[in-house]
């Protein structure tokens, strides 16, 4: 039986604004299961980012349970909390994050420099290898200015991938990207999934939903929709049919 990596019941979050509490989450309840690709959807205000925050550990829920890899959020310190950001989620971001005067393979080396245990060597190589793992062994040296927004992206993928995180977790990942480059990050994602790499993707395009294998959908705070796609479309297959464009030649 497939373990559950996320496990979430009855996740509530309040903020209070002025007078005003303002109610993000409202009960909600989902669990992950390894190697799942899921994205989760919702217009703003539905609660989307909130939830993202909390599934980061970036935030805490006001109230429930949410178990990572069967860690409880809710019992771990600040300092317990950042090790656990570091160690099992490997995040990807719209904006990319890289350090601009710094090469591919230091980007992707950075979070194992919080790691004492593992020595300069074995930082390299596995930085090496997680950049080969995106395509771009010829990119190594190159800074963020002399890579297109998908080589950066990719970096920022192999930097989330360094230190074998149980769930990636991706945050309009493809938001910054034209369509040829977003459908060639989405293929990316769905080679890792195929490794058995558990995917969470926040999005608000359904193109990109619809190349996952479960949506959750998130209206004002609750679980409006919840779907399994046994046969997700492939991003490979849009690549090949995409029409040509020739300002992206």
């Amino acid at each position: 039986m497939e373990q559950a990596i996320i496990h979430i019941e009855n996740l509530k979050r309040n903020f209070t604004v002025g007078s005003e509490t303002v109610r993000a989450l409202k009960g909600v309840s989902f669990d992950v299961k390894e190697g799942e690709f899921l994205t989760i959807m919702g217009a703003s205000g539905s609660g989307k980012t909130t939830m993202l925050n909390i599934l980061g550990c970036l935030d805490r829920p006001t109230d429930g349970k949410y178990l990572l890899d069967n860690v409880s959020i809710a019992s771990l310190s600040k300092n317990e909390l950042a090790r656990l950001r570091n160690h099992k989620i490997g995040f990807v971001f719209q904006s990319f994050n890289l350090l601009p005067r710094t090469s591919a393979l230091e980007n992707v080396e950075l979070p194992l420099l919080y790691n004492s245990k593992i020595s300069s060597k074995e930082r390299k190589s596995r930085a090496i290898a997680a950049l080969e793992a995106v395509g771009l062994a010829d990119r190594m040296g190159h800074t963020p200015n002399q890579l297109s927004g998908g080589q950066q992206q990719r970096v920022a993928i192999a930097r989330a991938l360094v230190n074998d995180p149980v769930m990636l977790l991706a945050d309009e990942a493809t938001g910054n990207l034209d369509s040829k480059t977003s459908y060639e990050i989405l293929a990316l994602f769905q080679e890792l999934n195929q490794k058995g790499k558990t995917i969470v993707f926040v999005t608000h395009e359904p193109d990109i939903a619809s190349l996952s294998k479960r949506t959750i959908t998130l209206r004002d705070g609750h679980i409006i929709k919840d779907i399994i796609i046994d046969n997700p479309k492939s991003a490979k297959w849009y690549l090949e049919n995409l029409p040509v464009n020739d300002d992206e030649i």
